[in-house]
């Protein structure tokens, strides 16, 4: 088999086995035409990554699939395994990091190291104040953040939002690029997100879809793209599907995998890469698979 017909034939376990939950995970679908869906990570082995998603920062694990593959779930975002070991951590590539967002980040942290797992503030965080493995906020009023390193190298950001009515949700995705403004661009005119006005002094540029923030930072190195790295690629749900990759097609986008339909599950799927490398999946129908 091969490795893009076996990365074809995990998702389609995973859809299939995401049934009775994929509804409740992408509850922001109604909002747009093009809302954030899940990240899909090759791993080592999967083990490591449920005691970090789901022990250290509190995911759900489900079996699914008749091979019990394992994915976790996370209110807005559901997280994909293909057992393959990555070529890399997310650091040096376009997705340099995924983020989640928590009411308390002391608490995760604390339980992220109880965990074994290593915290990598002090040298990510650049800028801020840091003590015992946390980042204050940069002005009176903002968050504190921290970073971890999960299994395989997989960076992942908490942003602490202590309104927040869960234990843990989906807060952004961020890229890297030495076009940043560029990327960032590109991102509005093929997905619609909505940039933001940048704050003085900001590090980086930001851009909003439901549910989800897309940050963009200038990186001072060229970077590498997504595929067979820890983040192998980003996942977008988008309505009526076919006539969105017709349209990308016409502005000059190449398709890395057509539209193809999932008639079982009435779902249709299609590949894209951006510009800068990133592996984009387009899923259309995942918030009405029951």
């Amino acid at each position: 088999m091969t490795r893009r017909t076996l990365g074809f034939a995990l998702i389609t376990l995973s859809l299939l086995a995401v049934a009775s939950s994929a509804s409740a995970q992408l509850v922001v679908a109604k909002d747009g035409a093009v809302v954030y869906g899940h990240h899909h990570l090759n791993v080592t082995a999967i083990e490591p990554h449920k005691k970090f998603f789901v022990d250290a920062l509190g995911g759900s694990a489900i079996k699914i699939g008749t091979n019990n593959l394992e994915i976790v779930k996370f209110p807005g975002v559901l997280i994909f395994f293909t057992q393959r070991a990555p070529t890399g951590g997310t650091i040096g590539t376009t997705a340099n990091h995924i983020g989640f967002s928590v009411p308390d980040v002391r608490t995760v942290v604390d339980r992220i190291k109880a965990n074994g797992f290593k915290m990598v503030t002090a040298t990510e965080a650049v800028g801020r104040q840091v003590k015992d493995d946390i980042a204050a906020p940069l002005q009176p009023g903002g968050a504190s953040i921290a970073f971890a390193l999960g299994p395989d190298d997989a960076k992942v950001e908490l942003v602490e939002a202590r309104q927040q009515t869960v234990p843990v949700q989906l807060h952004h995705i961020h890229f890297f690029a030495q076009q940043n403004t560029e990327m960032q661009a590109w991102y509005g005119k093929v997905f619609g997100a909505k940039p933001r006005r940048p704050a003085a002094g900001a590090a980086f540029v930001s851009s909003d879809l439901p549910g989800v923030a897309l940050n963009f930072t200038p990186s001072p190195t060229p970077v590498v793209g997504t595929q067979g790295r820890a983040v192998d690629h980003v996942g977008f749900e988008v309505q009526n599907l076919d006539a969105f990759v017709k349209k990308l097609e016409a502005d000059g986008i190449k398709l890395e995998r057509p539209y193809t339909k999932v008639a079982a599950l009435d779902i249709a799927i299609a590949f894209v890469r951006d510009p800068w490398g990133t592996y984009i999946e387009l899923t259309d129908g995942l918030v009405k698979v029951r």
